[in-house]
């Protein structure tokens, strides 16, 4: 089987495709066949080990795993004997967690108790190249709208909208009845009001933390702002959510004590959960997968430097050969 292989903390090029055997399972463990995968940001923290803290997990100063990828869209190739919950032939889609589960090569393994953490049967009405596009991003959103109330009517501003975390965002608030500010390049206006934003922000021309309106919910699905700056923006109780930053990190302890704005980032509950209620939208064509490149395995340090830059649109695909 082909892989994506690296040996240290460092950068795309650092990646070398390689032959490997492909794994056999144990007797409680199943081995999954990946048909597509992406590259994100937890991937690209995984690489390069920044920040620091993560290598609490993932080794301190050289990598545990050799193999990165966090999320997956594929089938059951084979199982071991005492493997009750799968079999071969079903086709899943699944999210490994942001440390990863070493999904960028065609086949890995995981015992089939984690397997049912992170695994549901992929929707029958989309690709494998779609499932895959419906994964990490869109869990990590799911994650915070399911440890909200959210009512018909209310306002929510999204920053960084047309991303993997952002377009699911704006698709989640528009399943619950939100008014949506999105925030994103001008050119992206169609897609993102074609997924339910009722208003959009060029940020490239405008300062959206001066926006009039005000807002039951901010939330920045790129970590480049910060609860000072959007503060203004919000109504007497309204709460901002960052997927990134120090001070957002520090502020989610503090501001829930004084009763007014404050930042909160809900506990995730379990991933099988949270894939389940985005596997229901799809299937109810309350969402759909976005991404705007795909590049197979051998090109995957080009995707790696493409998702970098910030730019991409939804999920970047990997693709990979039978």
């Amino acid at each position: 089987m082909k892989a994506a292989v690296r040996s240290k903390y460092g950068l795309p090029g650092d990646l070398t495709i390689k032959d490997l055997e492909i794994p056999t399972p144990k007797e409680d463990e199943v081995l999954i066949k990946v048909h597509a995968t992406t590259v994100n940001r937890s991937d690209c923290h995984v690489l390069s080990g920044k920040p620091f803290a993560m290598r609490l997990f993932t080794g301190l100063f050289k990598p545990r795993s050799s193999v990165i990828g966090s999320d997956f869209a594929g089938e059951i190739e084979s199982i071991g004997s005492t493997v009750q919950s799968f079999k071969p032939g079903d086709k899943i889609m699944g999210f490994g967690g942001g440390f990863g589960c070493g999904s960028h090569a065609q086949y890995f393994i995981i015992t089939e108790t984690k397997a049912k953490k992170i695994i549901v049967p992929m929707s029958a009405n989309i690709t494998f190249d779609e499932a895959a596009a419906c994964l990490e991003g869109a869990y990590y959103a799911a994650s915070v709208i399911l440890g909200l109330k959210l009512i018909p009517g209310q306002k929510a501003l999204v920053y960084g909208a047309t991303g993997a975390i952002g377009s699911s965002y704006v698709q989640f608030l528009k399943y619950y009845g939100v008014y949506i500010t999105a925030v994103c390049s001008a050119e992206n206006t169609d897609l993102i009001k074609s997924l339910g934003a009722d208003k959009v922000i060029d940020y490239k021309t405008t300062d959206f933390t001066k926006d009039n309106e005000k807002y039951d919910f901010v939330f920045d699905a790129i970590g480049r702002s910060s609860f000072h700056r959007c503060k203004r923006l919000l109504k007497e109780k309204g709460i901002y959510t960052s997927s990134g930053g120090a001070e957002n990190l520090l502020l989610i302890f503090i501001t829930p004590f004084f009763g007014g704005k404050k930042v909160l980032f809900p506990r995730p509950k379990s991933i099988s959960a949270g894939l389940h209620f985005i596997k229901d939208l799809i299937e109810t064509g309350n969402f759909k997968p976005v991404f705007d490149r795909k590049y197979p395995l051998e090109k995957i340090a080009e995707a790696y430097t493409y998702v970098a830059t910030g730019q991409k649109i939804g999920s970047v695909i990997i693709t990979m050969d039978a």
